[in-house]
């Protein structure tokens, strides 16, 4: 029986391995891939130590550091189920099951995507699904944010400072964000809502060019150079079976990273948590093996 299992291997994955290497404990790492959510950010600019890293260049650094400790990585898996019996934890992978003291679910979060045409050719070539990590990219040129709620209006809110204009393309009647921001969005001048529309294709050579709108029975195609999806996240957290969980999914935890059951903790962008950065998850990695080897060294 492993002393941990650490599902994921984004930046709170990642950085949970280096400290449970460090600290010798008996462990692996599961994960479909490396890199998580950071692999798709294009220029980081934001994360202590880089005054500028790309998102992929980021996610080598955080392997190679984790491979310098000969982690156990079992990469192209997926975690199916984590269940608790007795003094131990099971995970059921699509290829094995493992037996553990001790489990860290690092597993993120995925992108709801748009399902437009084109959408998966210009993923970090002028579309993003991250505003707080590529904005700065986007500096006078005319951009989509797609949404109506508080994340695509944080989007707009961010961008209003750096982008040359605005669309904020909302399928639904209205927008459901809350009103102070979206009286800060409606008084800026440089953002046009159109509601009731729905993206359905994104344009481009080797990056965006465009977009294709449909609104009722007709369909525009609008000029900009980068589109924001904003319409929301879907953690990764159906295979906890019996951990507190949000609403939305997050997986609720305390200040040690712990969740109400026994043995298995919960580590950044899945849990509820707020503000997810990569330097945020890369921390609460951190904490999450800490209190896991201290709980481990009180069964022993």
């Amino acid at each position: 029986m492993l002393d941990m299992i650490i599902v994921g291997a984004g930046p709170a994955g990642i950085t949970a391995a280096v400290y449970a290497a460090r600290k010798r404990l008996d462990f692996i790492v599961i994960s479909k891939d490396i890199g998580g959510q950071t692999a798709w950010s294009g220029e980081i600019e934001n994360y202590t130590g880089y005054q500028f890293i790309s998102g992929p260049d980021l996610v080598k650094k955080f392997e190679e550091h984790m491979k310098a400790y000969n982690v156990a990585m079992k990469e192209g898996d997926e975690v199916l189920e984590i269940t608790r019996t007795g003094d131990r934890i099971s995970v059921k992978t699509k290829k094995a099951v493992y037996e553990s003291r001790t489990v860290i679910i690092a597993s993120g979060k995925r992108v709801r995507e748009l399902g437009a045409a084109g959408e998966n050719e210009f993923k970090n070539r002028g579309l993003t699904y991250c505003a707080t990590c590529d904005a700065p990219l986007f500096s006078g040129k005319d951009v989509a944010v797609i949404g109506g709620g508080n994340s695509a209006l944080d989007a707009v809110l961010q961008l209003m400072k750096i982008a040359k204009s605005i669309y904020l393309i909302n399928i639904l009647g209205r927008l459901t964000g809350d009103p102070i921001m979206q009286e800060k969005v409606l008084a800026s001048g440089m953002v046009k809502v159109l509601n009731s529309a729905e993206v359905v294709e994104i344009l481009g050579d080797k990056f965006v060019t465009g977009i294709r709108v449909k609104k009722g029975d007709g369909i525009e195609k609008l000029d900009v150079q980068g589109v924001f999806v904003e319409i929301g996240l879907v953690p990764n957290s159906q295979m906890a079976i019996g951990v507190d969980k949000t609403a939305s999914g997050e997986i609720k935890v305390n200040n040690d990273n712990a969740t109400n059951v026994p043995g298995i903790f919960a580590a950044g962008d899945v849990t509820n948590v707020p503000e997810k950065q990569i330097i945020i998850a890369a921390g609460e990695g951190s904490k999450a093996v800490l209190s896991a080897f201290r709980y481990i060294s009180q069964m022993r």
